[in-house]
C-alpha cells in the first residue's frame, strides 16, 4: 500500500524540500498552506493533494484533514512543518501583535495539525501512524533577540514528547527534527551576517535544505515499533557546539 503524507507549510522552504522528497519517493503527499499558487509551484508536475487554509485556524484545519481522509481514508505521517519568525529584538521591543501572531502559527497551528493527524491515526484501520513536528536548534541555545520563536520552540518540544507518550497505546509515534542553519528564503541571512552571543555580527554555515528533507523520510520510512524522538541536523561548522 503507497504510504501517505501531510506537510504543513508546504509552500516554501523546509516544507517544499521535503514534500518534493516524498513525492519522488513514491508517497502520496498532501500539501497545506494558506496560499495555493505555492502549493501548486511545490507539487509541479506531481500529483499532489493541495490544501489551501491556515494552520492557526480549528476549522481550517479540520477541513484539510477530512479532506486527506475522504481522499486516502488514513494518514501515516504527518510533518508537522508550518512556523515563522520574527524580527531580532530585545523583548521589550516586541509588540504583542506580532507575539501572538506567531503564537498562532507555531503553537496554536501545532496543536491543531497534532489534534487532527492524531485522531486521525486513531480511528484508522489498521490504527497508528508518524508525527514528524520541525522543532530548531533554538529549543536548545537561544539567538540574541528571540524570545518568542524560542518561547515557541520549547512549547514544540513539550508537545512532541506528549505525544510520544500518548500515541503509544494507539500506535502513534511522535518525533521532532531540530535544525540549525539550512539555507531557504528564510536562512539566506545566514550567508551576509547574523547577531553572535558576544554582541558581534558574522555570516554563518548553511546547508542544502535537501539533507534535512531526505532526513524526515528516513524518519518517517521507519517500521512502527521504532522511532527516533529527537534528530538535530545542522551545518557542521555554526557555532552551536562550543563557547558563545
Amino acid at each position: 500500500m503507497t504510504k501517505t503524507i501531510l506537510v504543513t507549510g508546504a509552500g516554501a522552504g523546509i516544507g517544499r524540500a521535503t514534500a518534493r522528497a516524498f513525492l519522488a519517493a513514491g508517497w502520496r503527499v498532501a500539501l497545506l498552506g494558506r496560499r495555493e499558487g505555492p502549493l501548486r509551484e511545490t507539487a509541479g508536475e506531481a500529483a499532489a493533494l493541495i490544501l489551501t487554509g491556515d494552520v492557526g485556524v480549528p476549522k481550517e484545519v479540520d477541513a484539510a484533514f477530512a479532506r486527506v481522509e475522504a481522499a486516502w481514508g488514513r494518514l501515516d505521517v504527518l510533518f508537522n512543518n508550518a512556523g515563522l519568525s520574527l524580527p531580532g529584538r530585545p523583548i521589550d521591543e516586541i509588540a504583542v501583535e506580532d507575539w501572538l501572531r506567531l503564537c498562532q502559527t507555531n503553537i496554536t497551528g501545532m496543536f491543531l495539525c497534532a489534534r487532527a493527524g492524531f485522531g486521525l491515526m486513531r480511528r484508522q484501520a489498521p490504527q497508528g501512524g508518524r508525527i514528524i513536528n520541525n522543532g530548531s536548534v533554538s529549543a536548545h541555545v537561544p539567538r540574541p533577540g528571540t524570545a518568542p520563536y524560542t518561547m515557541s520552540k520549547h512549547a514544540v518540544t513539550g508537545l512532541t514528547r506528549s505525544l510520544a507518550l500518548d500515541g503509544r497505546r494507539f500506535g502513534i509515534a511522535c518525533g521532532q527534527i531540530d535544525i540549525g542553519n539550512a539555507l531557504t528564503g528564510l536562512a539566506e541571512k545566514f550567508l551576509t551576517g547574523v547577531p553572535q552571543a558576544d554582541g558581534s555580527i558574522r555570516p554563518e554555515p548553511v546547508f542544502d535544505a535537501g539533507h534535512v528533507a531526505a532526513a524526515v523520510l528516513h524518519m518517517a520510512s521507519l517500521p512502527p515499533e521504532v522511532n527516533i524522538p529527537f534528530l538535530t541536523i545542522m551545518a557542521r561548522d555554526m557555532p552551536y557546539i562550543g563557547r558563545g
